[in-house]
């Protein structure tokens, strides 16, 4: 039989506050918000499991009002895994005033959705990009500790908020969520602004995709400096490339004749070799503007994900596609044996 969630608690005394145990057990809880995720209640069960604790010392005297307040609290649940501790305080705020179940359904509901973009733009579009971008450079140069500084950074960053969120959510109660609602739009715009400015200047800064394309362009004759010791009877060979028109008072450019005193001669002479002349595509490119192709790449990226609903894996998977492709037909510096 379908068990009826009442609109009231038996109790209606309010509990006593939490203590500090308590919430930072939930803190730690919430890490498995997604440990259950499933198509019909999304991250429900994790939720349930992150406020369980609270939920036990709230409704210790009434195991009725328990399995009531668990019920209404597995029901369809799905925000930002990073700012779940924000609702999580808002809710045990509620649920230790004992306030009506529809209200605290209605309050879990209305807090979940702002949350997913602001995290969004806060943990992937922000602080992501900046310190992967960084980190993944300082990777390339081969520093050992460009991936463990990500990773310090990230985590002692989701780890903070986690826990500031968690006391400061409880202690407001359902005045955190005016404090959320009214400036959530601007605060979005803002970390995706700041996001989007920092992946700008990383593609500046660290880009270096370039194009290898070069368009032959005739001939020309490149000069080679050969320095030698010869003697007397050696000299006259080499008349042509040291002398102009044979006169032995006039040295060819790039010429010299050193007499070593013991019937040898230094001397040095320019030998002419045909060269191919190319038109460096790259050169010209970096004249109109420096790093023009990273900057196309991360346009066509934007364009894509914001025009054409392209998800981040496909936009991998493209540019995984256009450099082995690039590489093959000699688009890019060939990465292939040659």
């Amino acid at each position: 039989m379908a068990y009826n969630i009442p609109d009231n608690y038996q109790n209606l005394t309010p509990s006593e506050p939490l203590d500090k145990k308590t919430l930072n057990k939930m803190v730690w809880r919430s890490l498995f918000l997604q440990a259950s995720f499933n198509y019909e209640r999304m991250q429900a069960a994790g939720w349930l499991y992150g406020i369980l604790p609270g939920l036990k010392k709230i409704h210790k005297d009434n195991k009725d009002d328990l399995a009531a307040s668990m019920s209404h609290n597995l029901e369809f649940f799905n925000t930002h895994p990073f700012l779940v501790t924000f609702v999580m305080g808002i809710i045990r705020s509620l649920e230790q005033n004992k306030t009506d179940i529809p209200t605290i359904r209605a309050v879990r509901v209305a807090a979940m959705g702002p949350l997913g973009g602001i995290g969004d733009a806060l943990f992937w579009f922000t602080l992501v990009p900046i310190t992967a971008g960084i980190t993944s450079n300082m990777a390339i140069d081969g520093n050992i500790a460009g991936p463990f500084i990500f990773l310090l950074v990230f985590n002692i960053a989701q780890f903070a908020i986690r826990w500031y969120l968690m006391h400061w959510s409880y202690k407001l109660g359902t005045n955190a969520i005016s404090v959320l609602t009214e400036n959530a739009k601007e605060f979005t715009r803002a970390a995706s602004i700041l996001g989007i400015f920092i992946v700008g200047s990383l593609t500046c800064v660290y880009g270096s995709t370039k194009l290898g394309l070069e368009i032959p362009n005739g001939t020309t004759n490149e000069a080679t400096a050969i320095t030698t010791v010869v003697s007397k009877e050696g000299l006259s060979r080499y008349g042509e490339k040291l002398y102009v028109d044979g006169d032995e008072e006039t040295l060819q450019e790039g010429s010299s004749v050193k007499d070593l005193g013991t019937g040898d001669y230094q001397i040095t002479y320019n030998d002419y070799n045909k060269v191919p002349v190319t038109i460096n595509i790259q050169k010209i490119l970096d004249g109109i503007l420096p790093q023009i192709i990273p900057l196309a790449l991360t346009l066509l990226l934007y364009l894509l994900m914001a025009k054409k609903n392209f998800t981040p894996l496909k936009c991998i998977g493209l540019l995984l596609i256009l450099g082995l492709l690039g590489s093959g037909l000699g688009i890019w510096p060939t990465i292939w044996p040659q």
